[in-house]
């Protein structure tokens, strides 16, 4: 029962919003009312540059990577493990100390996949870059790579456990990123488009 103690405690550290914790302590003004009003790190960049927006981002994969480091660590099963990620990223989207007003949690799910499996991570960050590389739009690499992270995980780790839950992982982050879609798909999504 203990070991179950993870998934709440996963979702508590996920709540920790990396945004609005390093606006604060760097004098800069609440992400969630300025930019696109996302507490996440691309809107950091835009309203307080690029060291802001990389410990934010560095914040946000932490939180995803290491609860599902510590279960990996006590040889937690595949299952456990599973749950702890996905609690995590949960607490990213919806966290409690912010009034379930979270992230769009890419950089969270590239911590949760390098907990899970340090190659799954990196097949992710592949995937992002090279399309971003092709297309230079941000929104459109953590779209595809986001939608690819389940088949990755069925090739590189195999766990049914560890599929599921970066398969849940891909539609929370389409659903968070569906104004990005409607302008991909109106042609009307840039690099500088508001995410």
């Amino acid at each position: 029962m203990v070991e179950w103690l993870f998934v709440p405690a996963a979702y508590l550290i996920g709540s920790i919003s990396s945004a609005i914790i390093i606006c604060r302590l760097m004098g800069l003004p609440d992400p969630r009312e300025q930019g696109s009003g996302n507490p996440g790190a691309t809107n950091v960049m835009r309203i307080g540059g690029k060291k802001a927006a990389a410990i934010t981002l560095l914040g946000d994969s932490l939180k995803g990577l290491l609860p599902v480091y510590a279960a990996n660590v006590l040889g937690l099963p595949a299952e456990l493990v599973a749950a702890t990620g996905l609690a995590a990223f949960i607490g990213h989207l919806y966290p409690v100390f912010f009034g379930f007003k979270g992230g769009k949690g890419v950089a969270t799910s590239v911590g949760v996949l390098l907990g899970f499996f340090w190659a799954l991570g990196l097949a992710f960050m592949a995937t992002w870059y090279l399309v971003y590389k092709l297309g230079k739009i941000s929104s459109l690499s953590a779209l595809v790579a986001s939608t690819l992270s389940p088949v990755f995980a069925w090739f590189i780790v195999g766990d049914e456990a560890i599929v599921a839950a970066s398969a849940v992982m891909t539609v929370f982050l389409l659903w968070r990123h569906k104004s990005n879609i409607q302008r991909l798909l109106a042609g009307e999504e840039s690099s500088k488009a508001k995410g």
